[in-house]
């Protein structure tokens, strides 16, 4: 059954029963989407794990993944050892193979929300379930990495993004991602309501978005580049400790800056096929809108992340960063 949950979950198929077993724990369909899987013995150094994809419907290298490592566990060539609640979240969006249906899912996981729509509703229903599951699982430390694709290429092909709250990182988190061929961290600076932010926020869960790659259709992603991190998948899902390496074989960055939309003519000043992390001397203009004004780079060189002057008004166009050599 878990082999061919992501194609039923596509297809608008609902088996019956919504539980069932396999050989290394059991399973519980929450809906659609929503997947929850209990070992038959919990290892001792077990993680409440929440492994998420397709949050933005045109990002298919992580439910691939996903998916291969469901597959090896209806196979027993890995075996379940820890809770897992693992989540496809735009449905519809996937379906139709592009960003999100009306407005970005990936900003709306905020208690207070109170906006109405098929994404809103697709948050308000995830949001339940992550507190539904880390409640269960109360007792165990608890951790939500949600996987993503960048829409543009990156000088640093594999990232993540740590979200802005008070719970600290581990240490060893920097460890096993840079095992897991990781090149870059990029400290976010403020509450950006991510699904990442919600669990860390809400939950003092330890979480990152793993940008994994480029957009790229089903069947045409790079799936030999992401065994390491299927390896730390596995290893979270086994219960096992992951493999580690040096935190320092990745760069670190921190946001300086939000560039955020304003107007109706709001542009970006530079090629749209520009690569994450490229890197712009002072005195360079950025950005133009007729509300907020220009935007030049000032005294400190700037390497811009996510930049997107198609977002919606208010919404941020690109983030501004600089090295901090460290893990904050």
């Amino acid at each position: 059954m878990l082999g061919h949950w992501l194609d039923w979950t596509l297809d608008d198929k609902h088996p019956s029963p919504r539980t069932g077993r396999f050989s290394s724990g059991c399973y519980h369909l929450h809906g659609p989407g929503i997947l929850e899987l209990t070992p038959h013995t919990q290892r001792p150094d077990a993680r409440a794990c929440i492994f998420s994809a397709a949050i933005h419907g045109n990002e298919t290298a992580p439910v691939e993944l996903v998916g291969d490592w469901l597959s090896a566990l209806e196979a027993g060539t890995v075996r379940l050892g820890a809770p897992v609640l693992v989540i496809l979240g735009n449905i519809h969006a996937l379906k139709a193979q592009q960003r999100f249906i009306t407005t970005n899912l990936n900003r709306l996981f905020k208690r207070e929300l109170d906006e109405q729509g098929s994404e809103p509703d697709r948050a308000r229903e995830l949001m339940e379930a992550v507190d539904t599951f880390f409640t269960r699982h109360h007792a165990l430390p608890k951790l939500h990495y949600d996987l993503h694709t960048a829409i543009r290429g990156s000088l640093y092909t594999r990232f993540v993004v740590e979200p802005y709250a008070a719970t600290a990182t581990d240490a060893e988190q920097w460890q096993w991602l840079a095992a897991a061929d990781m090149q870059a961290v990029l400290h976010q600076h403020q509450h950006s309501w991510t699904f990442s932010h919600y669990s860390k926020h809400y939950h003092q869960a330890q979480a990152f978005t793993f940008e994994l790659g480029r957009v790229a259709p089903f069947g045409k992603n790079d799936m030999a580049t992401l065994a390491p991190m299927l390896t730390l998948l596995s290893a979270l899902g086994e219960g096992y400790t992951p493999p580690k390496k040096p935190a320092e074989t990745m760069d670190f960055f921190k946001v300086q800056h939000e560039l955020m939309r304003q107007a109706d003519d709001f542009t970006l000043c530079f090629a749209d096929d520009m690569p994450n992390f490229s890197r712009f001397e002072p005195g360079t203009c950025l950005a133009k809108d007729s509300i907020a004004g220009d935007f030049i780079v000032e005294e400190t060189p700037l390497h811009v992340v996510f930049p997107n002057a198609q977002v919606e008004k208010g919404a941020r166009a690109a983030l501004l960063v600089v090295p901090s050599h460290t893990a904050l």
